[in-house]
């Protein structure tokens, strides 16, 4: 049985204030819950059609009914069961490979996907702009499939921290105009800058990158708009792994 505190709780973290007062997040399906509770994410609560399929013994599992999953889903369809786990400290960023850094990327999708990519790529750190959506938000969580336990996710001033590594490692960002990844010699250690959705990399941004590079546009119709981030990401990554 779902109280009205905990659905109070739960729909509240449907805010990233909320989230951030909390420090909690929410997880909903099978697949996505099993994968943080394997990656020893702290549990809250957890609210199943079936608790068994979890394989936990805890005062922290409720049963609860159709209806009631359906009250505290973030999903159009629900599905089996929502979780409420604690949000885990971040880590101090490394410089001892690629680092993907984040713009101001605002949909929830593309920074899950993107989220993805990282661990598919073997991108231990993604540093995000503050502007950059929450990874902690429902949509993020959903479309990250669990690999928001596989990488180091660090929010800051996006300008100070590539100040920062000014002169350590290369800083690469995507440009229409830049030079043709194809062509380029690529390095093992890096930062990867993408840009926002609509305007690409901020001009502050821009100052700080030495290496524009971009992908070349293969197709005639000049009306073609640029490539969705995350598409472009999963090139890109693609391309600094082949060399």
């Amino acid at each position: 049985m779902v109280s009205k505190n905990q659905k109070k709780l739960i729909n509240s973290l449907h805010q990233k204030k909320y989230r951030k007062q909390h420090g909690l997040f929410v997880a909903e399906g099978k697949k996505v819950i099993n994968e943080l509770l394997e990656a020893d994410l702290k549990l809250h609560s957890l609210f199943a059609l079936d608790a068994s399929y979890f394989k936990l013994n805890s005062e922290k599992v409720f049963i609860v009914t159709e209806t009631e999953l359906k009250s505290i889903s973030f999903l159009t369809t629900p599905q089996f069961a929502v979780a409420i786990f604690y949000i885990p400290e971040a880590q101090s960023v490394t410089n001892n490979g690629l680092v993907l850094a984040l713009d101001d990327v605002r949909d929830p999708g593309n920074l899950g996907t993107i989220i993805r990519l990282c661990d598919w790529f073997g991108i231990t750190d993604l540093v995000c702009s503050e502007q950059t959506v929450d990874c902690f938000n429902p949509k993020v969580i959903q479309a990250t499939m669990g690999s928001v336990t596989r990488v180091n996710i660090v929010y800051t001033n996006l300008e100070h921290f590539l100040i920062s590594r000014r002169g350590e490692i290369p800083v690469y960002g995507t440009f229409m105009d830049g030079n043709t990844i194809y062509g380029e010699q690529l390095p093992e250690k890096g930062i990867i800058v993408m840009g926002n959705e609509a305007n690409g990399i901020s001009s502050d941004i821009e100052q700080l990158v030495n290496e524009r590079i971009s992908i070349p546009r293969f197709g005639t119709t000049p009306v073609t708009e640029s490539l969705n981030v995350a598409t472009a990401t999963a090139i890109i990554l693609n391309e600094f792994r082949r060399i």
